[in-house]
């Protein structure tokens, strides 16, 4: 099994959009995971049938609907965040992508959709990332490929959402403390988009961004996300039981941050951690509980599955979440040694209902 499988699997999914169910704007429903699913399982070279897995998960889909009108360059400010827009985005992006360099054109709209990172609960730049991740990994860009591209930003950008009160971190936090310190909405409940409401409103929201040390130059950045991702990965242990899902997303998005983060100029490098960092924080803030399960035990209780044996386990589970998380959190093994990393993704697999 190879990546070059992908632009095929691409092309079918392209026929569907981003999110299925919810209502008539396809508000609160669910997001499409097939792009972002199979370019783990092929470039993990994972033993998995891939067409036999799209052949059940496509059936869940919504086709993408056909545009109403287009885009223009100068009045793309007005359609942000406009979930009807998505199709017109799609056309947009990918008319971009075909007249200039992809990296010209995601160079110019990474600081235009960076303060909108929680769009679709963070899909938008987790779509976006993986793309990314496979168009560095081509010598010569498949057209489908960059096609995947068009939709995730399509996507991010048709359901941008700002987060109030974000603020660049001045803390003396390391991540793994930081992510601790987040305080917890009180009222957890509701759809995401109403505990993003309540989350700008709440007293310890910029307190909690605050903490986090800030990276003093560009250049450790990098280093600073990688450390970001390690701890949300280990932290699942103690709070993935809050939103098995949910939480899987504040280790996922900051590594599609920095898997991003070599093809863009180093002056965006800083605003992206900050907003990497705010997507972490406002998961953790509106679904993880505000009394943490005992992660050393939770570790000890389970056998510790060898590096391989969890990405196979991943695919066995088959579900796009487990096999995202697994992936995040042995890239996180690989950099630190650490074995309750592997545990998590065993635990992630445990918490989260096979498909």
């Amino acid at each position: 099994m190879t990546t070059d499988m992908l632009p095929a699997a691409y092309e079918r999914l392209h026929a569907y959009g981003p999110e299925f169910g919810g209502d008539e704007e396809g508000n609160h429903g669910l997001t499409n995971h097939g792009p972002m699913a199979v370019e783990v399982m092929l470039r993990r070279g994972l033993d998995v049938d891939v067409e036999g897995w799209l052949d059940r998960y496509v059936r869940r889909l919504t086709e993408l609907p056909g545009t109403s009108a287009p885009i223009r360059p100068g009045e793309w400010g007005a359609a942000l965040g406009e979930a009807r827009r998505l199709p017109d985005w799609t056309a947009f992006f990918r008319h971009e992508l075909t007249e200039r360099p992809w990296k010209s054109v995601l160079t110019e709209w990474w600081p235009r959709l960076l303060p909108g990172i929680v769009a679709g609960s963070t899909h938008g730049v987790i779509r976006v990332g993986h793309a990314v991740r496979a168009l560095r990994g081509a010598a010569v860009p498949a057209p489908q490929t960059l096609d995947e591209l068009a939709h995730g930003l399509a996507f991010w950008a048709a359901r941008y959402r700002e987060l109030g009160g974000v603020v660049v971190p001045d803390g003396a936090l390391a991540p793994r403390e930081a992510l601790t310190a987040v305080t917890r909405l009180t009222d957890q409940s509701g759809f995401i988009a109403h505990r993003l409401d309540r989350l700008e409103r709440s007293p310890g929201w910029t307190a909690s961004l605050r903490a986090l040390e800030p990276a003093a130059s560009a250049d450790e950045v990098p280093a600073r996300l990688e450390s970001l991702v390690d701890g949300a990965a280990r932290a699942y242990l103690g709070y993935g039981h809050g939103s098995p899902v949910l939480l899987v997303h504040a280790a996922t998005a900051p590594n599609a941050v920095r898997h991003v983060l070599p093809v863009l100029p180093t002056e965006q490098w800083l605003p992206s951690l900050t907003a990497a960092w705010a997507a972490v924080a406002a998961i953790v803030a509106t679904y993880a509980p505000a009394r943490p399960g005992p992660a050393a035990e939770i570790a000890r209780r389970r056998p510790v599955p060898a590096r391989e044996d969890a990405l196979h386990r991943a695919a066995e589970h088959g579900d796009e979440h487990v096999l995202k998380f697994a992936d995040t959190a042995v890239e996180s093994y690989d950099r630190t040694g650490d074995p309750d990393l592997l545990a998590a993704t065993r635990y992630a697999g445990e918490l989260i209902g096979r498909p």
